[in-house]
């Protein structure tokens, strides 16, 4: 079960010092921080594993076409000349085809590069803990100002 977000000390029929109130402050945001750091942790390891898997498929996809694309270009290119096409216009033909192949090949690997979350609920949680840190004793809460309005 989660621990509450505020401690209470045990009532002992005095108040507490300033120096047990900082204590409870000082561990609570070091809490605070090692939570964060956890957090931003687990993010960036599923963002390296995605990238390393999109860079892994990219470099293997790569490979394997450049030996398939050797073979088939020179078959593609001859079989355009056996229809009658002039062999240095074949070979053109299947350049500017492996041209866009290639074209292809790297939009699709941008697009899995692009799918990483950049840390977004990490930014999110450090920006609502620092608010909470700024705000002061005597000011209003968000909440309760937009209650006012």
């Amino acid at each position: 079960m989660a621990e509450p977000a505020v401690r209470r000390m045990p009532a002992t029929g005095t108040d507490q010092s300033i120096g047990d109130l900082v204590s409870v402050a000082a561990r609570d945001i070091s809490q605070l921080v090692r939570y964060e750091l956890d957090l931003a942790k687990i993010e960036l390891k599923d963002d390296v594993k995605r990238v390393a898997i999109g860079g892994a498929l990219l470099a293997v996809g790569g490979f394997v076409a450049c030996l398939v694309l050797m073979v088939l270009c020179f078959a593609f290119a001859y079989g355009l000349n056996a229809l009658g096409i002039w062999l240095w216009a074949s070979f053109l033909i299947v350049a500017g085809t492996c041209v866009l192949l290639t074209l292809l090949a790297m939009l699709i690997g941008i697009r899995l590069v692009r799918k990483m979350t950049g840390m977004t609920k990490t930014r999110n949680s450090v920006a609502e803990g620092i608010s909470l840190l700024h705000r002061k004793k005597g000011a209003p809460s968000s909440r309760a100002q937009a209650r006012a309005d």
